[in-house]
């Protein structure tokens, strides 16, 4: 990575590569920025990951925390592995080695949470390993940091997509949509993807099409929530559910709806199929799934689009309630007030001065951080 293309007056602070030759475990941290507190941001592990995209995701981080109000900074990051490619004894030892070879740094300035291909049960192995069960959250339920106290607060209790679910609704409120009329597409599957069609599917939205990485199944008429959940754990994919069409995943992003979710990778909304994109309103359930520069050619196509920092802050949120030993009914509480809140003010916002949501979003961001930073430096005059 350039770091002349990447470095600003934000960060990143540091960029950190870790190895260890016993077990191959190859790894990166980037703590970006951390005048707000220490860096927040989940481990994720793919094969494909690299420093760039480590970075992105930190820098998202940083205004998603400062967006939300949180005392956290940016960070994220990311061993390099294809879990479905390895052992669950192979996978945990990787987790091992990264909590060693971040302790240094963690839960100083870094605190770690779950992310792709991680959740609760890595997050368990990885505080047991630092030592310290502040060195990251989503732990399970019943680890806790006082003796008698639960308040591990998994993410698989569904709190990202609880606020993506809020998000939308705003959002629908925003452009006059009735949500409960509207056709919707989830790309992807994973812990946010199903949650938050069970938030709709309740609400009474119809999901026409959802897809993981086999494929995308696709019913005009709608897709069942339990159905769609049972098939895919007992077939490993939603392209067996039935009926209903079986599409690539690029044509998820092309059929007749009026809310698309991206809820999986990067950068999946792309100079490819912008402009094939027929939905009112995008959602960004996923971290980056989106350029700015795509975001701004949805924009002059008149397509709402609520950015990840806006959206899919829940999972930080439920991270800070988990932080401070609060119990899951009230960090379902603080998750909706913040994402409603925030999500009303950028949407707002943006509309009054003609500008996208991210714009928006960013300046309300950079200014807290640029408040925090000074502060700071005041400090240590």
């Amino acid at each position: 990575m350039n770091m002349e293309k990447f470095s600003d007056e934000w960060g990143p602070e540091k960029i950190l590569q870790v190895y260890d030759p016993e077990t191959g475990m190859k790894g990166i941290l980037v703590i970006d920025n951390t005048a707000l507190g220490p860096g927040k941001g989940g481990i994720r592990m793919t094969p494909s990951l690299d420093i760039e995209e480590v970075f992105r995701l930190a820098r998202t981080m940083t205004w998603k925390c400062a967006l939300a109000e949180l005392p956290f900074g940016g960070a994220k990051s990311g061993i390099i592995a294809d879990p479905k490619k390895i052992s669950k004894e192979e996978k945990n030892n990787l987790v091992r080695a990264f909590a060693i070879a971040l302790k240094p740094l963690s839960p100083s300035q870094y605190i770690a949470g779950p992310d792709i291909n991680t959740g609760e049960e890595e997050m368990a192995i990885y505080a047991l390993t630092n030592g310290n069960l502040n060195s990251c959250t989503g732990k399970p339920a019943n680890m806790c940091v006082k003796p008698g106290e639960k308040c591990g607060i998994p993410h698989e209790y569904g709190s990202t997509a609880y606020g993506v679910f809020h998000a939308t609704i705003v959002a629908s409120e925003h452009i006059g949509l009735d949500l409960k009329k509207a056709r919707v597409a989830i790309d992807g599957f994973g812990n946010v993807g199903s949650f938050l069609m069970k938030y709709l599917s309740d609400y009474g939205t119809k999901i026409v099409a959802v897809s993981d990485s086999k494929g995308c199944i696709y019913n005009p008429d709608g897709l069942e929530y339990e159905k769609l959940r049972q098939i895919k754990a007992e077939t490993k994919s939603v392209i067996n559910y039935e009926p209903g069409q079986i599409l690539k995943n690029e044509e998820l992003f092309t059929l007749p709806l009026e809310i698309l979710v991206p809820a999986s990778i990067p950068d999946v909304i792309n100079e490819k199929n912008v402009d094939k994109i027929k939905a009112k309103i995008v959602v960004e359930a996923a971290n980056i799934p989106v350029k700015h520069e795509i975001e701004k050619i949805l924009q002059e196509r008149e397509v709402l689009v609520v950015p990840d920092i806006v959206a899919n802050a829940g999972g930080v949120i439920s991270s800070y309630a988990e932080y401070l030993g609060e119990n899951p009914e009230k960090m379902f509480e603080t998750v909706k007030e913040k994402i409603v809140k925030n999500t009303r003010l950028v949407l707002e916002g943006a509309a009054k001065a003609k500008i996208p949501p991210r714009d928006t979003a960013l300046k309300i961001a950079q200014i807290r951080v640029k408040e925090a930073m000074e502060k700071r430096r005041r400090a240590h005059r």
